[in-house]
């Protein structure tokens, strides 16, 4: 890429377009092409290809996607893979059809077997089953990985696909139904310190809501109250995490250094796993994440663990060997990130969230 170059980031406003846009920005790049939902819905089948006919992009970061934790996948499982396999369809054959020079598609480590050896390796791919909670997700990525290759393979295009860990950072998603485990933890335990402290009309402001009282039976539904905050499953999984602007960093790197031929690992008549795990390589339980994220939030109560709800995998941290070996390693660790996602939570958006 240069300077110049007409790049698109779809999904521009969620958490990794955001960052991307961003770290296009910061390097200088002054050509990029963005759509909201609304002007472009990505699902939409002509809709993409009159998008792609008009903006002939040259480079396309494909980050949109439906998103959520592990209440969000396992309710909203139809939408889950209709709605990700439609949008990467979409994008990624209309990249091939206006000669995209290069595609960055974006999955997530959801894609490997629920019982993968660990930390995962990018060729666990399809040898086992996936975990039942996200799976419909993780086969949409899946196919999404699979048609980068197939489209590379048949018509030399350069479509990379990397898959990211857990990510949080800022315009992280703070819905207390619909967000991953850290930005719910940090909303559930800022609420709940609000409660012990009586802060009435900041707790009404934040959920926007008319009364203290609704205020007190919604979070109850959640499990957060003054004295506890209720956390799903035991507590024990093991997580990795990844600063949402390292992630982007990463990106661009592969983006600008990295083509489809530098990702091969097996011959030639049997490529496979060509993908990229983009991570830290270094794991918590949700336990340790949850207190840590308590301590810095000062907050008094207990945290309580409901072993009636399911935990998921219980470890899932990533092989980086690869992503380090094509030249770029995470710089951002769990305990000032932490710090910089709530600053940014208490100073930006936090009388914003519904």
């Amino acid at each position: 890429m240069n300077k110049s170059s007409k790049i698109y980031v779809a999904g521009h406003r969620g958490l990794v377009g955001s960052a991307i846009i961003k770290n296009l920005q910061e390097k200088g790049f002054t050509n990029i092409v963005t759509r909201t939902h609304k002007e472009l819905d990505l699902t939409d089948q002509i809709a993409t290809a009159d998008f792609f006919k008009k903006e002939q992009p040259e480079y396309v970061f494909l980050a949109a996607a439906k998103v959520g934790g592990i209440v969000a996948n396992n309710t909203y499982r139809a939408d889950f893979i209709y709605e990700n396999l439609m949008i990467q369809n979409n994008v990624i054959h209309q990249s091939y059809k206006h000669n995209v020079k290069k595609l960055l598609f974006l999955g997530s480590t959801c894609i490997y077997p629920k019982n993968a050896p660990q930390p995962l390796k990018e060729d666990s791919l399809l040898t086992n089953e996936l975990e039942y909670t996200n799976e419909p997700y993780a086969i949409a990525k899946i196919a999404g990985i699979k048609m980068c290759e197939s489209y590379n393979l048949q018509y030399r295009t350069n479509f990379i696909s990397v898959m990211p860990t857990n990510l949080y950072g800022p315009n992280d998603n703070f819905d207390l139904e619909k967000s991953h485990v850290l930005p719910a933890l940090i909303r559930k335990i800022h609420l709940a310190k609000l409660l012990s402290e009586g802060k009435n009309a900041t707790i009404i402001n934040n959920l926007n809501v008319e009364s203290i009282e609704e205020a007190k039976r919604y979070l109850n539904g959640f499990g957060v109250s003054e004295n506890s905050v209720e956390i799903w499953g035991s507590g024990k999984p093991k997580r990795e995490f990844l600063w949402s602007e390292d992630m982007a960093d990463a990106c661009v790197h592969i983006m600008e250094k990295v083509d489809f031929k530098d990702t091969i690992q097996g011959v030639e008549h049997d490529i496979k796993n060509t993908h990229i795990n983009i991570g830290t390589g270094k794991e918590i339980s949700i336990k340790e994440l949850a207190e840590l994220i308590k301590d810095k939030i000062d907050y008094q109560g207990e945290l309580v663990f409901n072993t009636d709800k399911p935990d998921g995998t219980m470890r899932k941290v990533t092989d980086v060997s690869k992503l380090n070996g094509l030249g770029w390693k995470h710089s951002v660790e769990l305990n000032d990130g932490i710090d910089k996602m709530y600053a940014w939570y208490t100073e930006k958006k936090v009388n914003q969230l519904v």
